[in-house]
């Protein structure tokens, strides 16, 4: 079956959606991390530069290794780069960044999904209650004079009202450009894909903590959550932390569901720091989640681990991928979210379109990776002009000739070859994709 495109019509619909937001009172609800995010101007020569000096043998990395000097950064970050790929790693020691400007410009910005995410949907002026961790004068300036609020001694206040004098949590970020000529000494390498590197100097994400107030105050107004995007927990590295904070937030969700049924709850994935952590976290949350939400590359590692290999070049393959996910975690639908299409798996949700959401989720990520910043409705307009992804138009079609054990929808991207921007372009894709719950 032929993609119709409805992007025109989902957006148009943005303003009753928002308004009715206003009207009930009720709010999507974003949680738990923010961050600083260090940004890297990149120039391929500069980096090449800094190969020259630090790059000592062939380009790698291995899971779970962590950059604590030069070389390993040199070593870690060309592996990522010749072969397009993103992800996280951990950086152990804060010299690494200050060396790094010996190299490159740095410029800061808003980091953490759900911060990402509520940043991106308070400049379509959509009302938003967001939980953060990191609650300094620099990463509140992101959220501030936008329809966005947190939670302080029980009540729901402007983010202002929630600053303290700590300073920020810092995140490296990364991004390579598609056809960048990569030099490991006397090879070269082509950058296949845009994309981008993160890597966090980052201690009090390995806890992820989660304020108290936050969670009763939910548990006292569940009515007027109409979703809840859940994210954040994939720094964490001790399992023992991970049980505490999984278990008092498992009795959390039971007594949201209880109070409202029609809560819809996502989590999005997200490279994990610990493959152990990670499995014990998926383990515990399928129970209690409706929806988990992710993007290629973390389809393909999460089933490459559970010896499930996945092709994401090929639709079938990716379906046969998501068919051994829901059964290993049974929740209703699975999000898969890429450069070239969005796509819902899984069983139908009453009252939910779920083809808005993967639409304004993927037209809300393509303005950012466009234009560079969260786009108004005035951007994401212009962004329709943009041609739909070919490979995303023809995965739609293979769909609809595919025998299938769930219900599917897939939505083609909007297409750009070389994306401006390649940071946050998922927390985006997620924001938007809460606009579907909000009826």
């Amino acid at each position: 079956m032929a993609y119709i495109d409805k992007y025109r019509n989902y957006l148009e619909s943005v303003p009753d959606v928002i308004e009715r937001c206003r009207a009930s009172g009720k709010r999507p609800v974003l949680a738990y991390t923010s961050n600083l995010d260090a940004i890297v101007e990149w120039d391929v020569e500069s980096f090449n530069r800094l190969l020259a000096q630090y790059l000592e043998e062939e380009p790698s990395c291995e899971e779970g290794e962590t950059v604590g000097n030069m070389r390993d950064f040199a070593k870690i970050v060309s592996y990522y780069a010749v072969n397009g790929l993103g992800g996280e790693v951990e950086i152990t020691s804060g010299g690494v960044i200050e060396r790094l400007k010996d190299y490159f410009d740095i410029y800061y910005g808003l980091g953490g999904t759900c911060a990402q995410g509520a940043a991106a949907l308070g400049t379509l002026g959509v009302p938003v209650l967001i939980h953060i961790t990191d609650q300094s004068p620099e990463v509140a300036a992101w959220l501030d004079d936008k329809e966005i609020e947190s939670v302080k001694g029980h009540r729901s206040v402007p983010i202002r009202e929630c600053v303290t004098e700590e300073k920020p949590v810092i995140h490296l970020i990364i991004q390579y450009d598609k056809g960048d000529v990569i030099r490991c000494g006397d090879k070269e390498y082509e950058v296949p894909v845009s994309n981008r590197l993160i890597m966090g100097y980052d201690k009090v994400h390995k806890v992820m903590p989660v304020r108290q107030d936050f969670l009763e105050y939910l548990e006292e107004h569940a009515g007027m959550m109409c979703s809840y995007d859940i994210s954040g927990f994939n720094a964490i590295v001790e399992p023992e932390v991970l049980k505490e904070r999984i278990g008092r937030l498992a009795l959390h969700y039971r007594t949201l569901r209880t109070r409202n049924p029609r809560l819809k709850i996502y989590f999005e994935s997200a490279h994990f720091i610990s493959a152990g952590c990670r499995d014990l976290l998926y383990d515990t949350l399928a129970g209690h989640m409706d929806i988990m939400g992710m993007n290629e590359e973390e389809l393909v590692n999460l089933a490459g681990k559970k010896s499930h290999p996945v092709d994401k070049d090929d639709i079938r393959s990716v379906i046969k991928g998501l068919d051994h996910m829901l059964e290993l975690y049974p929740v209703k639908g699975i999000v898969m979210h890429s450069k070239d299409y969005a796509l819902y798996y899984g069983d139908m949700m009453e009252g939910v379109d779920v083809e808005m959401g993967l639409t304004l989720g993927s037209l809300m990520s393509g303005t950012r990776a466009r234009i560079g910043r969260y786009g108004t409705m005035d951007d994401c307009r212009e962004s329709l002009k943009l041609p739909l992804s070919p490979t995303g138009t023809g995965f739609a079609q293979t769909l609809g000739e595919m025998d299938l054990k769930h219900e599917a929808v897939l939505v083609p991207s909007r297409y750009m070859e070389k994306p401006r921007y390649t940071i946050g372009l998922g927390d985006t894709f997620v924001a938007g994709m809460q606009l579907c719950f909000m009826q």
